[in-house]
């Protein structure tokens, strides 16, 4: 049975970034990650399954049994959070696992982090793949001033509108914009794309990042409309700029 750690010494929150797809671990995630996973045996995660195959996947020595899983995710009552802190007031570790890529960037983590802070518990963020910054940093856009707006709405009529005013923001304020979109819908939003951005707008699609299939490629709206593109299920961020 696990004991208390003597002294009442606080522990920490470490973010803990995850593959973005089905990829080794260690050729995307530094060896830090690793490290740190072989020593935590309390998380908070949005799958106690994915979970526990990407922490053997990891460290296939360590020991399931004695892993504390939280779950965080939308079916979560936000009244339980601040309770899946408790391990760190008693003086243990508590890592922090995202579906894919980093806790807290498009992700149900920063509910954690916002109550870590909000108890003095110091957060540790650590090292790894961003699909929303890798495709940032791959697009040739403005580096400089971006957002991410997260999904589209799922009605065409609001999507196209919300579509139609990132482009203007976009040339209003040289701002690249950032969006993804569920993967199995991703045909069906790259064609309503091209029928509702400027032919001289460019536009970044940036797909299955860091596994063995990415593709990534700039191009304006009027030469995508030229090419046939499948991204059915396949994860993908979208970047505009007018």
């Amino acid at each position: 049975m696990e004991e208390e750690k003597p002294g009442l010494v606080v522990g920490k929150v470490y973010l803990i970034p995850t593959t973005l797809g089905d990829n080794a671990p260690l050729e995307v995630l530094p060896i830090s990650v690793k490290g740190t996973i072989e020593r935590i045996d309390h998380y908070i995660v949005e799958n106690e399954k994915t979970a526990r195959r990407f922490i053997k996947r990891v460290s296939p020595s360590k020991s399931q049994p004695d892993l504390h899983l939280q779950l965080l995710n939308k079916y979560t009552d936000p009244e339980e959070i601040p309770s899946f802190l408790d391990p760190c007031i008693h003086g243990f570790d508590i890592g922090v696992l995202s579906e894919a890529g980093c806790p807290g960037i498009a992700d149900p983590g920063a509910d954690v982090v916002r109550v870590a802070h909000e108890k003095r518990i110091q957060v540790v963020p650590l090292v790894g793949p961003s699909s929303i910054l890798m495709a940032m940093m791959s697009s040739g856009m403005n580096g400089q001033n971006f957002a991410f707006n997260g999904y589209l709405p799922i009605d065409k009529a609001e999507r196209k509108k919300m579509v139609k005013g990132l482009e203007r923001l976009s040339r209003e304020k040289g701002q690249s914009q950032i969006f993804m979109e569920t993967p199995y819908r991703n045909n069906k939003l790259v064609k309503e794309l091209l029928k509702t951005l400027q032919k001289s707008t460019r536009l970044c699609i940036a797909c299955d990042i860091t596994l063995p299939t990415e593709f990534i490629s700039s191009k304006s709206v009027h030469e995508w409309s030229e090419i046939e593109l499948d991204l059915d299920k396949r994860p993908t961020i979208y970047i505009i700029q007018a």
